[in-house]
């Protein structure tokens, strides 16, 4: 098969993006052609997947629509004159709201077989009135609709599209690429200063307002042991914010830039890795990151993790971005050691049966040709 993938956006790439490649290079590994169109090539890390530079303008939202209708002839026309360029293809695979939509203009034989992926919740402002009419319409048109989470799925539904239609389909995961390092462990708990019999708690995550990463420095400092180090790894536009609320841990606070090729070491220098979704969560790769890292993973809250983190490997804290409730959690973790390391062990094993990328793009293959068939 031949996939051709649209995907453009004005944001920089996060884990959609880069799980989006992942799936288009589990593919060529089954044999496929995959194609992404894109106006951000960077978020490609791998030369396999050929990338068709195109640019659509930012993501369709409230404050775009009406700069976006405006160019909307022009938009079509665009991706009209790349995808007549890659035909003949066999999936056309779309990822944002912004294509669905202009998919609705191409010539008919363009759209064929089109497929979505729903990388989170249905948008609120699309759950109502003109625009979740809108929605559903063009919904109408595709093939199959990927959705990234079970919650992602029920999302969808609830809006009103055929639930026959909506299939949940985990991220691709490296399993092989992602493991505990004791080595980078020691490294780089020893270039923060940890010392070794330190209990850390660890976090990635993009510092934006909708993610409460405030929660986890609040829950330890409430700790309130000498023990319990810090590390938020990440930026964004709250990391004034959070140096600020978390002040009283001093030297025990550790913000460091995202992981890149090192992003295994730093979980491994982790006890515990602690993820605080945003309301619209999809199905964050941080947990699961952490899971391949063997480490255990909890939650501040059950927007897009409620069918990735079980109590074999973590845990959920309720009330939802209650400090207090984190606190406690994460003390009866310091205390049982024998804990941390079977649950971690569970996530380990939980991950690669899941979300390995042979088993993801066998899944993927059999979706696409049933599409295919009508």
């Amino acid at each position: 098969m031949k996939i051709v993938s649209v995907m453009t956006t004005g944001s920089p790439s996060g884990g959609a993006e880069f799980a989006a490649v992942e799936m288009l290079d589990a593919l060529i590994d089954r044999g496929h052609e995959t194609v992404l169109v894109t106006n951000q090539p960077g978020m490609v890390r791998t030369r396999r997947v050929r990338v068709v530079p195109v640019d659509l303008g930012p993501k369709l939202s409230t404050r775009t629509y009406l700069r976006l209708a405006a160019r909307s002839i022009w938009l079509v026309r665009d991706l009209n004159r790349v995808l007549e360029r890659e035909w003949p293809y066999d999936v056309l695979l779309l990822h944002y709201k912004k294509e669905q939509l202009l998919a609705l203009f191409l010539r008919r034989r363009l759209r064929k077989t089109v497929v979505w992926a729903e990388w989170g919740p249905v948008p609120f402002p699309l759950r109502k009135g003109l625009p979740r009419r809108l929605y559903l319409a063009v919904a109408r048109r595709a093939a199959l609709i990927l959705a990234i989470s079970e919650g992602t799925r029920r999302s969808v539904c609830e809006v009103g599209v055929d639930p026959a239609k909506v299939i949940v389909v985990p991220n691709v995961m490296r399993t092989d690429e992602i493991g505990f390092r004791p080595d980078g462990r020691e490294r780089v708990r020893r270039e923060l200063g940890i010392p070794d019999d330190a209990f850390v708690v660890g976090c990635i995550s993009r510092f934006h307002p909708k993610k409460r990463n405030d929660v986890v420095v609040q829950a330890v400092i409430a700790l309130d042991d000498a023990r319990a180090h810090l590390i938020l790894a990440g930026d964004g536009e709250t990391e004034a914010d959070l140096r600020r609320v978390g002040a009283p841990l001093g030297e025990r606070l550790h913000i460091v830039p995202p992981p890149g090729n090192d992003v295994a070491d730093v979980l491994s220098a982790f006890d515990i890795s602690v993820f605080c979704p945003s309301p619209t969560e999809g199905a964050p790769r941080a947990v699961l990151l952490g899971m391949l890292a063997e480490r255990p993973c909890l939650s501040t809250g059950a927007e897009g993790v409620a069918d990735i983190i079980t109590p074999e490997i973590g845990a959920i804290t309720s009330p939802e971005n209650d400090p207090a409730a984190l606190r406690d959690v994460l003390r009866s973790y310091m205390t049982d050691p024998e804990r941390v390391q079977r649950q971690g062990a569970n996530a380990r094993r939980a991950a690669e049966e899941t979300y390995a990328a042979p088993v993801v793009a066998g899944r993927l293959e059999s979706l696409f040709e049933a599409a295919r068939a009508g």
